[in-house]
């Protein structure tokens, strides 16, 4: 029995009260000698900026144990909001993790995952005996960063980043406290430029929850509409570089939401059919939760001043 054990110590306990600390989700990975290995985790952390240092920690019981032991280098894959699967593929043993599993070759062979939010690649830069785990720090040589939106584990459980209340929270007397004065308070410009921020600081997030990128949200609500569209269409339709539209598609080909269809079209998958009905319930929410003291005449009057503006530039 343990010191701990014998004061009465409960790490079941222990363990939930660690829970209520919110953090990201990572894939480790590493590779040495032809085997590769790859363990979900939650410890990672920076350590320094210089030089650019990060940690997590790994069970001493751990099988995967030995090659981050022996190889030169590891790779932290920080997972996206829905990239869920990937992780309990990770977290659970299994002979061949990687099995069916797209991933690339990073510095010294650890693999490195597509579509997360970010990734480090890391020379082993120190091992530190921390009880039960190891602590192995890292020093980053190269890095991704893709913003995407990501996922956290919370309470036991997976969640997601949703934009703070107090974020949008008003001034005494019910004005924003970065409203404009003065002749800029009478400015249409001026209003309806704030009002886009102040409308998308709310409303970006909870797409960005989905797991896809603002390009890729608006590519998916283009193509329910018209799945017959090419690459050229789809530049005029969603106003964006042609490069940015090419990786989103084939971001969203990879993800099974959208195929390759005849003459270059891009048709929704059926997960794809799903995946846009979820991004028009965010999308009708935030206007229904916005517009809900407007009535129906003024908001048609608001549409028909907003397609006026449209049509006029």
């Amino acid at each position: 029995m343990t010191d701990q054990q014998e004061a009465g110590f409960d790490p079941r306990a222990f363990r939930r009260a660690l829970g209520n600390f919110a953090t990201g989700v990572t894939i480790m990975t590493a590779a040495v000698d032809g085997r590769k290995v790859g363990v979900t985790a939650n410890s990672f952390n920076s350590v320094s900026l210089d030089p650019a240092l990060i940690l997590w920690s790994i069970d001493k019981r751990s099988t995967s144990y030995d090659v981050f032991n022996d190889a030169s280098h590891f790779a932290v894959n920080i997972l996206a909001a829905d990239q869920i699967d990937l992780s309990n593929q990770f977290a659970r043993p299994k002979d061949d993790k990687f099995a069916g599993i797209e991933h690339e070759e990073g510095v010294g062979g650890a693999p490195l995952f597509s579509d997360c939010a970010a990734r480090f690649q890391c020379e082993l830069h120190q091992q530190i005996d921390g009880g039960d785990h190891w602590i192995l720090i890292g020093k980053v040589v190269a890095f991704d960063d893709f913003g995407r939106s990501p996922l956290l584990y919370h309470q036991g459980a997976y969640s997601m980043v949703l934009p703070h209340t107090r974020i949008n929270q008003k001034v005494e007397g019910g004005v924003a406290s970065s409203a404009f004065q003065g002749r800029l308070s009478e400015n249409l410009y001026y209003l309806m430029t704030q009002a886009v921020r102040s409308y998308q600081a709310d409303y970006q997030p909870k797409q960005l929850c989905t797991g896809l990128r603002t390009s890729e949200a608006r590519m998916m609500m283009v193509l329910e509409g018209d799945s017959g569209l090419d690459t050229a269409a789809l530049q005029r339709e969603v106003d964006m570089p042609l490069r940015e539209i090419e990786q989103s598609i084939e971001i969203l080909k990879r993800k099974g939401l959208v195929s390759e269809g005849a003459a270059g079209h891009f048709p929704l998958t059926p997960a794809g059919i799903e995946q846009t009905e979820a991004l028009w319930r965010i999308a009708l929410e935030q206007q229904n939760r916005v517009f809900s003291d407007v009535s129906s005449e003024q908001l048609e009057t608001f549409k028909m001043v907003l397609r006026k503006v449209i049509a006029h530039c």
